[in-house]
């Protein structure tokens, strides 16, 4: 016998049924990690070990009053802290200043995310900065420690434009620098080799056509040259051909970073607008490299930018969010543990966790 509901008892339950389901998709989250420090706003930790222990140098964000715009002119960092730890759950040291804007002769404005690198005795600060004319490049500082103080280079590197440095030191002792990043990097704006200021503020807007690379240049010994011409990052798909720009859920934005396990380079990178970091694999530093897949989904903020390093046996992810904020250019840094699977994948990292509570 089939029993029918009343209308005025179906019109009862139906909002009832919809508000639970509402209350349990708006469940709080739990995040993953806390920020490692609180007393400033870190973000794009570029992370190495240094005599065993743990180095991070990331962007110091501030608060310039700037209105947000994809120029990314709300970045309006001005001088680089640098942080150490002797343990990944141990405390965290903040440095102090250890290079200003001020200090950079050549140097305009926004001083975004670096990157460090040891050779022979020194200590390498890679960053980049705007110019007096407003267009990106990359320069160097150099220090006898760690933690600086770094000294800067009078001209930024010869050759070198974009942002997001990432310098990559493979077992041979050859580095590598991995640079660049669209929209607020510019990248878009040297297509043909030189920079056009009247260029896109996005992208080259070409959706069936290959999409805008990464780069990667040798360097010399003294670290603060290049060595040879600046090359393509190559990101090929299943079928061996590159990923186009239209592809804004697997192509490269920004954020690059390189690690070797078990013999191969692992070329990680941020999609930027999509908010996911990415990860492709290949027999050398030049690639090309084959996309494999996303190991870290959208935290909470518009972008994200990491590294990857080993440390006692283990792999870590640093990356950051707006945990401490809730706003996009005030971000804080964090780091959890990254998986290497026995198919050379790396394990899907959620930055949530989400639970099961639900509102009274």
């Amino acid at each position: 016998m089939k029993r029918k509901f009343k209308t005025g008892r179906l019109m009862l339950i139906v909002p009832l049924l919809c508000q639970a389901v509402n209350v349990f998709s708006q469940a709080p989250k739990q995040y993953l990690s806390q920020p490692l420090i609180k007393s400033i706003y870190t973000a794009d930790p570029s992370v190495h070990v240094f005599n065993g222990k743990i180095y991070i140098y990331p962007s110091h964000d501030i608060n310039a009053g700037i209105p947000e715009n994809d120029n990314g002119d709300h970045f309006a960092m001005r001088d680089y802290h640098i942080l150490s730890m002797n343990s990944i759950d141990g405390p965290v040291t903040d440095h102090g200043v250890a290079l200003d804007i001020k200090d950079i002769p050549w140097a305009g404005r926004q001083l975004w995310a670096p990157d460090c690198a040891y050779n022979n005795g020194t200590y390498f600060l890679y960053f980049p900065v705007k110019d007096k004319k407003d267009v990106f490049h990359i320069g160097v500082a150099t220090s006898k420690s760690p933690v600086g103080p770094f000294k800067a280079e009078p001209q930024p590197i010869k050759g070198s434009f974009s942002i997001d440095p990432a310098v990559f030191t493979d077992t041979d002792g050859q580095s590598y620098m991995y640079f660049g990043g669209i929209w607020g990097g510019q990248l878009q704006r040297w297509a043909g080799g030189k920079y056009n200021p009247n260029g896109s503020k996005t992208d080259l807007q070409k959706d069936n056509q290959p999409a805008l690379n990464c780069k990667v240049v040798k360097l010399k010994a003294n670290m603060k040259e290049f060595d040879g011409p600046v090359q393509d990052v190559i990101i090929l798909d299943a079928a061996g051909k590159p990923l186009l720009g239209k592809d804004h859920n697997r192509r490269f934005f920004e954020g690059s970073w390189m690690h070797k396990y078990n013999g191969k380079y692992y070329f990680t990178y941020s999609t930027g607008d999509t908010h996911l970091l990415a990860y492709a694999i290949g027999d050398r530093p030049y690639g090309p490299f084959h996309y494999k897949g996303i190991f870290l989904k959208p935290v909470q903020g518009w972008t994200t930018h990491h590294s990857i390093v080993e440390f006692k046996g283990k792999w870590y992810l640093f990356y950051h969010d707006t945990q401490l904020s809730g706003k996009t250019h005030l971000r804080n840094v964090k780091v959890t543990p990254l998986y290497h699977q026995p198919d050379g994948s790396i394990a899907m990292i959620d930055p949530f966790k989400p639970t099961t509570t639900v509102k009274k």
